[in-house]
C-alpha cells in the first residue's frame, strides 16, 4: 500500500480536525503539543504534515502531499486546481462584506475601495461591478481600514460579528459560507483512490 501524505492546517481548524480524528482509527498519531511538524503512522502508512493554512493548497496542488484539510476561505483565495472531496462541517463561518454602520459611502464612491486579506476572493466577487474597484491587501485587522478612511468596505471572515460591532461596522452582504474541507491532488485521487477514500470515509 502506498503512503498517503496528509497536510493539516495549523491553528484552530487543525485542532478541530485532530479532535475529530480521535474518534477514528487514525487518531493517535498527531501531537499538537509537540514542536514536530511531521508525524508518521507506519502501521497505516500515512504521514501527517503540519503547516500554515495558506500553504496547504499549494502543497496539495503540487502533489507534494496527496490530501489536505483546510478552510474553504483558503481554497478560494489560493485558486488551486484541486478536488474538494469532503465538507467536514467544522470551522463554520461566512465570507461577508461590511461597511461603517449607517453609512452609504460605499454606494456613493466613484471607485469602490475594498480592504481584505483575500484579494482574489474580492476580485471574483466584484468582477461584475459597474464601477472601478481598488483592492487593498492587508494582513492585520481589516476592520481598521474603513475607520480611518482607507476603504469603503471590507471583505472578511465573519463568525459571530462581535468584532465588527465593536468597531462600528455592519454586514451589508454575505458572500458565501465557509467550513473545513478535505481537498485532494487530482493525480493522487486517481492513483491512490482506495487509500484516500478509506481515510476520508472515517470522518
Amino acid at each position: 500500500m502506498e503512503m498517503v501524505k496528509v497536510a493539516l492546517a495549523k491553528g484552530r481548524l487543525g485542532k478541530q480536525v485532530v479532535k475529530l480524528m480521535e474518534n477514528t482509527p487514525y487518531g493517535d498519531v498527531v501531537d499538537l503539543d509537540s514542536r514536530k511538524l511531521i508525524f508518521n503512522d507506519n502501521f497505516k502508512n500515512i504521514q501527517y504534515i503540519l503547516m500554515k493554512p495558506m500553504d496547504v493548497p499549494t502543497y496539495v496542488n503540487s502533489g507534494i502531499v496527496d490530501i489536505g484539510v483546510v478552510g474553504k476561505d483558503v481554497i478560494m483565495e489560493s485558486e488551486a486546481d484541486i478536488y474538494e472531496i469532503k465538507d467536514l462541517g467544522i470551522g463554520k463561518c461566512k465570507f461577508s462584506i461590511a461597511a461603517l454602520k449607517g453609512s452609504d459611502r460605499y454606494k456613493q464612491s466613484s471607485t469602490l475601495r475594498i480592504a481584505t486579506k483575500y484579494p482574489n476572493v474580492a476580485r471574483e466577487y466584484y468582477k461584475d461591478e459597474k464601477r472601478p474597484i481598488k483592492i487593498f491587501k492587508l494582513n492585520g485587522s481589516v476592520e481598521l481600514a474603513p475607520l480611518i478612511g482607507m476603504s469603503d468596505v471590507i471583505l472578511d471572515i465573519v463568525e459571530t460579528g462581535n468584532t465588527l460591532r465593536a468597531n462600528g461596522l455592519e454586514v451589508i452582504a454575505d458572500v458565501c459560507d465557509i467550513s473545513g474541507k478535505i481537498i485532494a491532488n487530482k493525480g493522487s485521487y486517481r492513483f491512490k483512490y482506495k487509500e484516500i477514500t478509506d481515510f476520508v470515509n472515517q470522518f
